[in-house]
């Protein structure tokens, strides 16, 4: 956390607790002495730390300006809320909401201003890296276009091949302050870092598979000789078992919260398209399983002639006025919790894939099979983070990332992550960005 972060936690515990003292504090029915009023105002910076770190308002220097103020935004929304929920609770009755609105339009211009501040501090005493990347396949040129959005913070003034031979990259390198290593052999790549470590270089690595999984593996030690273990099963048997068990409890809930909406949503695609309004497509899930998926028909009845799987582009003209709509904030995906019911999907996972998707992603990744080491997802790792034109390839990464650290809280905090996609929708006009869909295929007609 950097030294601006802790400021801006810092100005936002202050509005707190002057709204505490000034309002909630002589509202309550008993009022707390000085330690009580001390640990109110903990309670709300730790708060501010929990929602700051999921939503990724702390990544300062590393998300855009825009991205890392609409993660504020959202974030001292929640923190708000949940803020007058404790208050309501510690004075036995829904407190005045007009303090907390305050606050709220206070944080955000706290927020506002913190923003273009330390944007510009940080481009003045951090200016951008300039970096040579050492590449060795085609997978450079994608990495390179999007470093290269963030001028801010890089850039790329060299590439050299690796054919141009290791003595000469290990020149061009120390005339930068920093080398990307993309595609590089591991046998010259480990070389050329530890060359960068003695130098006191910084080095960006595209990881490969096997990279993500010794990431995930556990240090262990035989006598004084240390070893890594990677145990090869993905999650384990008992975490298989709590994340079912929050699966059920999740899915079981929620399909009686959204209820309103899934009925308005079936009605909408029933008055604009007519029946059927949910449609059924196979898909995969652990183990290669194949299920039916549900969804929100969001495309025309017969999206599917002849039925060959068709692409989808950002703009597809097979997607209804409604279906535009769900798509846009992800309600088609709602019937899926009946598929986390019975025990298809999970909440958290890799999203499921069409089988004709996934064999063609195997001719070229024979590793892209490691997703099925777990159930697929209503939502995941990928899905938050990836983009509509995120690679298959990175994709399986970041769902290797997910399955080789998964912890509850990684669950937990996936689904926080979701609800700020659904309120920032991404930018395709169709739909999810992460939707398999919109790569291949429509949707096939209900028989």
């Amino acid at each position: 956390m950097t030294s601006s972060v802790i400021v801006l936690f810092g100005l936002l515990t202050a509005a707190f607790a002057w709204m505490w003292y000034s309002y909630y504090s002589i509202e309550i029915v008993m009022p707390f002495y000085r330690r009580g009023n001390w640990a109110m105002i903990w309670i709300y910076s730790i708060l501010v730390w929990l929602y700051f770190k999921t939503f990724g308002g702390i990544a300062s220097g590393y998300l855009k300006r825009t991205d890392m103020f609409l993660s504020q935004i959202v974030s001292v929304v929640a923190v708000n809320v949940t803020a007058y929920l404790v208050v309501s609770l510690v004075g036995r009755r829904f407190m005045p909401l007009a303090p907390d609105i305050v606050l709220t339009f206070a944080d955000l211009g706290i927020i506002s201003l913190w923003t273009l501040v330390s944007s510009k501090v940080l481009f003045m005493l951090c200016p951008p890296r300039k970096l040579v990347i050492v590449h060795g396949d085609s997978r450079a040129a994608d990495l390179v276009l999007k470093m290269s959005s963030r001028v801010d913070k890089y850039m790329i003034c060299e590439a050299v091949s690796i054919s141009e031979g290791e003595k000469l990259i290990r020149e061009i390198i120390l005339t930068y302050e920093g080398v990307i290593f993309c595609g590089v052999p591991e046998d010259m790549r480990d070389s050329l870092l530890c060359f960068c470590y003695e130098n006191s270089l910084t080095a960006y690595i595209s990881p490969d598979v096997s990279d993500i999984l010794i990431r995930g593996a556990e240090d262990i030690r035989l006598f004084d000789t240390p070893l890594i273990l990677c145990r090869g099963f993905g999650i384990t048997p008992e975490k298989l078992f709590l994340k079912r068990c929050f699966d059920i409890v999740f899915s079981a809930v929620m399909l009686v919260v959204l209820s309103p909406v899934m009925l308005i949503a079936a009605l909408a695609v029933l008055i604009c398209d007519g029946a059927p309004v949910i449609y059924k497509q196979k898909r995969l899930t652990r183990d290669g399983k194949i299920f039916d998926v549900y969804k929100f028909r969001s495309m025309v009845r017969d999206a599917e002639k002849n039925g060959i799987p068709q692409l989808s582009a950002g703009n597809d003209s097979r997607v209804t006025p409604v279906g535009r709509i769900l798509r846009k904030f992800r309600i088609d995906e709602l019937p899926q919790l009946v598929n986390i019911l019975k025990g298809d999907m999970s909440v958290v996972g890799p999203r499921p894939e069409r089988p004709e998707l996934a064999a063609e992603y195997e001719k070229e990744m024979p590793q892209f099979r490691y997703r099925l080491k777990v159930k697929a997802g209503l939502t995941g790792y990928a899905q938050v983070t990836g983009r509509y034109d995120t690679s298959p390839a990175d994709k399986l990464k970041m769902d290797l990332m997910y399955i080789e650290n998964y912890s509850f809280l990684m669950d937990l905090r996936m689904i926080l992550m979701t609800v700020k996609a659904v309120i920032f929708p991404a930018g395709s006009s169709t739909g999810s960005p992460e939707d398999s869909d919109k790569m291949l295929s429509g949707e096939e007609k209900d028989k």
